[in-house]
């Protein structure tokens, strides 16, 4: 539930508060969850970070789509029976991710894909003015 509300925060330092608070918690409990969470903290909060609306932050927040491809894939390659050199695995791969776009559905939140690359754009320019 706390994880949960970390990930639903709309502000991003309301969810590292709540993933601090969860993280000191853990260290009770579980050491090497609370090692864990503490590595990928900044990461779990990346679309916080990205200020996203909710309808394309709730997508992506999820690996579901990226899972999905991957259940794709690992349909068609049941059917390649002779694995030679590494470049026709790239080139079988390379087609079945090609075959699997076509069973893409849009993610909810599609129409706000231009707010996300805004967001991006600043996100790298402001680590470029950093370094």
């Amino acid at each position: 539930m706390r994880l949960r509300a970390a990930w639903h925060a709309n502000d991003y330092e309301v969810g590292k508060s709540e993933l601090v608070r969860l993280v000191r918690y853990l260290k009770g409990i579980n050491p090497s969850a609370s090692r864990s969470l503490e590595e990928g903290m900044e990461e779990t909060l990346t679309v916080q970070r990205l200020e996203l609306p909710d309808s394309l932050r709730g997508s992506l927040r999820s690996t579901n789509s990226i899972e999905r491809c991957f259940s794709i894939t690992r349909d068609l390659c049941k059917n390649v029976r002779r694995w030679r050199r590494g470049d026709m695995v790239e080139r079988w791969v390379g087609t079945m991710l090609i075959e699997a776009q076509k069973k893409f559905r849009r993610i909810r939140g599609h129409r706000a894909m231009s707010q996300l690359l805004l967001s991006l754009g600043r996100s790298v320019d402001a680590k470029k003015g950093s370094a």
